[in-house]
């Protein structure tokens, strides 16, 4: 899931747009409780991969530079092992270190595992790409000039199906209001259907998922959560990965979550760490960690998910809007492609959720990366460093 209109909140999209920062920074202590922490090397360490100088500057930045709460990533390298490595804190409150290994919203990276479920489907001749929403779910889509029988399963894999965003119906300046509510899919569906249509053929929506996962226990007779589990989650020892459903607390070791919300004509730094993900579902309500998350995408890219018929499907792309991901971004089947400054293209997803923000994926030499932020963006700069991170992450030694 994410906050605002798709990976990349509006407003920071407008700010890039005008080459300006956003109005109101975070505090300057924001990222000043922790420094780099909890840093490890393994598997042939920096002597044989070179260091990681560069990416632990990133993460510095993120957090002191620019304020952000905290930072971590993790690095898994062909025949060079794993490194991870923290900066700023998982707590504002009492200054606990921002941790390496904690469980962390991941936001619309759930997209991708749902997108895999239903490619296992499609590969199974148990689902059709090209099908339209109403051979599966008839009647579902069929009011405010929204018709099911134009949209195909394709289409709502890869965002082109015309249909608005049921979270630009959500009111994240008030979260309160909301963030307790149980929804249900037939809800946000209909919240969906009660918007105006995107003005752009391709256009994110994480109602597109939601459909998808009404799909999904139409032709398997199981929840979606309950197939992604079963097929992915548990195959793959994905022990941090799991679905909260209407629980609002995370289990297990976590940093907490924060965002800047209206109070008071200005704006206040409010842990948004609990929080009922119902309102995601299969579009992103996943708790998972960084080294699950490399785990998934090294099995996905590396062909243990997905015959090669429906990988190569799922990595046919299209141009995503750069106000709605990032620059150069171009979308799959629920994966994103993008180029790196070191040469090639990395795939992976990206999520934005009340408190986190993740993105990562995997480089051409095998290299996965995954950086989560405990702290919502909101101003050009951060946003720039986010991405600057991953490149770096990358491309860093090569």
């Amino acid at each position: 899931m994410v906050r605002g209109k798709g990976l990349l909140p509006l407003a920071v999209a407008g700010a890039i747009a005008v080459t300006a920062l956003a109005a109101t920074a975070p505090p300057a202590t924001a990222g000043t409780g922790a420094g780099t922490a909890n840093a490890a090397v393994s598997a042939g360490g920096p002597a044989a991969c070179g260091g990681h100088a560069a990416l632990r500057r990133a993460l510095h930045r993120l957090t002191h530079t620019d304020g952000l709460a905290g930072a971590a990533v993790r690095v898994d390298a062909p025949g060079c092992g794993e490194w991870a490595a923290a900066a700023g804190a998982a707590d504002l409150r009492t200054g606990r270190p921002m941790p390496v290994a904690g469980r962390i919203r991941i936001g619309s990276t759930t997209k991708t595992f749902t997108a895999t479920v239903l490619l296992q489907l499609v590969a199974a001749h148990r689902v059709d790409l090209d099908a339209t929403v109403d051979h599966y779910l008839p009647g579902l889509i069929d009011r405010n000039g929204y018709d099911g029988r134009r949209i195909t399963v394709r289409q709502l894999l890869q965002h082109t199906s015309g249909l608005p965003d049921h979270v630009d119906a959500l009111d994240f300046d008030h979260p309160r209001t909301w963030r307790t509510h149980d929804f249900t899919p037939g809800e946000l569906v209909a919240l969906a259907l009660d918007q105006p249509r995107p003005a752009r053929a391709w256009s994110y929506s994480t109602t597109n998922y939601i459909v998808l996962g009404m799909i999904i226990r139409k032709v398997t007779g199981n929840s979606p959560s309950r197939e992604i589990t079963g097929r992915i989650i548990r195959p793959l020892g994905l022990k941090d990965t799991y679905w909260p459903h209407a629980d609002r607390a995370i289990e297990g070791p976590h940093p907490h979550g924060y965002e800047r919300l209206p109070r008071g004509g200005g704006t206040v730094l409010t842990d948004t760490t609990d929080f009922n993900m119902t309102y995601a579902g299969v579009g992103g309500a996943l708790v998972s960690s960084l080294a699950d998350e490399n785990r998934f995408f090294a099995a996905l890219l590396g062909g243990r998910l997905l015959p090669p018929a429906q990988l190569a499907q799922m990595k046919a792309t299209v141009p995503a809007d750069p106000d709605r991901i990032w620059p150069g971004a171009r979308y799959g089947l629920g994966l994103i492609s993008t180029p790196l400054p070191c040469g090639g293209t990395y795939w992976g997803h990206g999520g934005t959720t009340p408190g986190f923000e993740t993105t990562g994926g995997v480089a051409p030499d095998g290299r996965r990366v995954q950086l989560v932020i405990n702290q919502n963006i909101d101003s050009a700069r951060s946003f720039e460093d986010e991405l600057a991170t991953i490149s770096t992450a990358l491309c860093e030694n090569r």
